[in-house]
C-alpha cells in the first residue's frame, strides 16, 4: 500500500478548446467532460505553445518552450539527458505508465542506424513504462484486436481510416466497441483494475486527429445543417489568402480533402466543410463517453477522491476557419486547448473557470508540485498548484507565447518552399496580450496586428494609425520573453570555491510560487 494519490493524465489530439468553453460548446455533446468541470478548475486561456504534434507534446512533458528543447518537427529528436516529466515524477516513487503515444523522435546518439528507435518519430519519451502501444501510423496491438473480431484483411495506415463509402460522413470499417478509442480505453481499464493504489497513469487519445472518419453512430451524430459556420469565412479562399503570404501558402498546402483519406476529389464547399466538422464533433464525443467510463471507473473503485486528474490537448485545429485545415497556422483555433484540472485534496476552487493566461508548458511543473517535487531548473513553466488552492501566484504571466516552425531541413516543406524561405527562416511567433495578437514572422515576411476588442483575427490592423507603436510594444515584450527564457539547465548554477551551488528556479519561495493575493 501507499499514501500516494493516483495521477490520470488525459491529453486528447487535436481538440480545439472552444468545443467545451467556447462558440462550439453548445453544439457539441461533451457531458462527461462538462460534469468534470464542475468538480474540477478550467483554465479557459489556455494555450499550447508550439505545434505539431511531436512538438507539442515535447512542451508539455519537458516544460519548455520549442526555442528550448527544439524538438521543434514531428521527427525532430529530443535530447535524451532533457528533464522531463516521466524521469521526475520517479522521484517520487511513480511509476509512470503511458497508454498510447508521446511522438518523441529519439537521440540518434543513443542509438545505432539500424536500431528500429530512430526509425520512427513516434517513439516514447524516456522514463514512461510503455503498458500499450497506441499510435496513429502503428498501433500493432488494435490491429491484432480487430483481427481477432475478424476485420480481415485489413488495410495498411492510413487506408484503415478510410470511409466506407463515398460520402465523407460514412463510417469507418469497424464498429463504435472496436475503434481506437474504445480499445485503448478498455485496455487502459483493464489494467488499472488491477495495478497497486499509487499509479500514475498517462492516456493519451489519438481522437479527434485526422483522418476524419467516426464508426457508427458517431458519424452521423450531428446534423451538418444544424451547426456554424467556419469562421471567418466570407470571403473566398483567394480573397483570404491575399491578406498574408503564409496564410496563402497555408490555404493552398491543405483542403478539405487533406483531413480525410480516400476522397482526394473532394471540394471545399459548404456542404462538404459542414459535413467534416460534424464528424469531428462525432469524434470528439466519441472521445467523451471513453473518457466518462475511465471516471466511472474511479468512482465505481473508490479512486475518484484520490486521484488527480488533468486533461488537456497538444493542440487544436483549424477546421475550415479561415479557409484552413490542420494545425500548422497562427490562429487561436490551433493553439487554445482545454485544462481542466481536478486535485481532490483542494476542493475550495472546484466549478471555477481562470481566465489567467496559462501555457502548455506549466502542466508539468503543475504536476510535479502535486507530487512534492521541486521542478527542474530547465523547466519554463510554472505550477498552477496556487490557482487550485485559491491564490494568484505573484508576477504571473499577462501574456502567451507561442512558436510554429514549418520547414524541414531534409526536404523543403511546401509552405518553406512556396516562401522561398531557408529551414532557419521558416518560422513564425506568437505573442497573446489581453487586448491584442501579434505574430511575427521570419524571412522579412511581414507581422501581422489583431484587436481583440474589434474584429479580432477577422481583420490585421497593422497598417492602421497608431498600430506601429502596438507593434513595437509587443515586439519589445517578445524580445524580453526569449531573453528571459534562455535554456536554463545549468542557469541558477554556479560552480565555486565551496563546490556547486544552485538557486532553484522554481523554489517554493520564488515570485512565481508564492499564492499571496486572492484569486477573484
Amino acid at each position: 500500500m501507499t499514501d500516494r494519490a493516483n495521477i490520470l493524465f488525459v491529453v486528447l489530439d487535436q481538440f480545439r478548446a472552444d468545443c467545451l468553453t467556447g462558440a462550439l460548446a453548445d453544439h457539441v455533446h461533451l457531458p462527461h467532460l462538462q460534469a468534470l468541470r464542475a468538480e474540477a478548475v478550467t483554465f479557459r486561456n489556455h494555450y499550447s505553445v508550439c505545434s505539431p504534434c511531436g512538438p507539442s507534446r515535447a512542451s508539455i512533458l519537458t516544460g519548455q518552450y520549442g526555442m528550448n528543447h527544439r524538438a521543434v518537427r514531428n521527427g525532430t529528436p529530443l535530447p535524451h539527458d532533457t528533464p522531463n516529466l516521466a524521469l521526475e515524477a520517479r522521484k517520487a516513487g511513480y511509476d509512470p505508465l503511458l497508454y498510447g503515444y508521446t511522438d518523441i523522435a529519439h537521440d540518434p546518439r543513443q542509438h545505432h542506424a539500424n536500431d528500429p528507435m530512430v526509425h520512427s518519430y513516434e517513439q516514447v519519451i524516456p522514463g514512461f513504462r510503455e503498458v500499450l502501444e497506441m499510435r496513429l501510423e502503428e498501433s500493432w496491438p488494435w490491429r491484432a484486436h480487430l483481427r481477432t473480431k475478424g476485420y480481415d484483411p485489413l488495410p495498411a495506415y492510413p487506408d484503415i481510416f478510410q470511409p466506407q463509402g463515398d460520402d465523407p460522413m460514412d463510417p469507418a470499417l469497424y464498429a463504435a466497441e472496436d475503434s481506437d478509442t474504445a480499445f485503448l480505453t478498455d485496455q487502459v481499464l483493464h489494467d488499472l483494475a488491477a495495478r497497486p493504489l499509487g499509479w500514475f497513469a498517462h492516456v493519451t487519445y489519438i481522437r479527434p486527429h485526422p483522418p476524419l472518419v467516426a464508426p457508427a453512430p458517431y458519424n452521423r451524430m450531428y446534423d451538418p445543417a444544424s451547426l456554424p459556420a467556419p469562421a471567418n469565412t466570407a470571403q473566398s479562399p483567394g480573397e483570404t489568402g491575399k491578406t498574408h503570404p503564409f496564410l496563402e501558402a497555408a490555404i493552398h498546402h491543405k483542403s478539405a480533402a487533406s483531413v480525410v483519406e480516400g476522397q482526394p476529389d473532394l471540394e471545399d464547399t459548404p456542404e462538404i466543410i459542414a459535413k467534416l466538422r460534424a464528424v469531428y464533433f462525432g469524434l470528439a464525443s466519441e472521445v467523451d463517453h471513453h473518457f466518462g467510463r475511465l471516471i466511472h471507473f474511479l468512482k465505481e473503485t473508490g479512486q475518484y477522491d484520490t486521484t488527480r486528474i488533468v486533461v488537456t490537448a497538444d493542440h487544436g485545429e483549424m477546421l475550415g476557419d479561415h479557409h484552413s485545415w490542420g494545425k500548422m497556422s497562427y490562429f487561436d483555433a490551433a493553439y487554445h486547448t482545454p485544462l481542466i484540472i481536478r486535485d481532490p485534496y483542494a476542493p475550495a476552487r472546484h466549478g471555477s473557470d481562470i481566465d489567467t493566461p496559462t501555457e502548455s508548458i506549466d502542466i508539468a511543473p503543475t504536476l510535479l508540485d502535486m507530487c512534492g517535487l521541486t521542478p527542474p531548473d530547465t523547466m519554463d513553466g510554472h505550477s498552477l498548484r496556487p490557482f487550485l488552492e485559491g491564490h494568484m501566484p505573484m508576477q504571473w504571466r499577462d501574456y502567451t507565447f507561442s512558436e510554429l516552425d514549418y520547414g524541414d531541413p531534409i526536404t523543403p516543406s511546401f509552405l518553406q518552399s512556396r516562401l522561398n524561405l531557408t529551414t532557419e527562416h521558416a518560422n513564425l511567433a506568437i505573442l497573446r496580450s489581453e487586448t491584442h495578437t501579434l505574430v511575427h514572422f521570419n524571412g522579412g515576411l511581414p507581422s501581422l496586428l489583431f484587436d481583440h476588442t474589434d474584429a479580432g483575427e477577422a481583420r490585421d490592423i497593422s497598417d492602421q494609425p497608431g498600430a506601429q507603436r502596438i507593434i513595437l510594444d509587443m515586439s519589445q515584450a517578445m524580445l524580453d520573453h526569449r531573453m528571459s527564457h534562455p535554456q536554463g539547465r545549468f542557469a541558477h548554477t554556479l560552480i565555486t570555491t565551496d563546490g556547486v551551488q544552485n538557486a532553484p528556479r522554481h523554489a517554493k519561495d520564488s515570485p512565481h510560487a508564492q499564492g499571496l493575493a486572492k484569486a477573484s
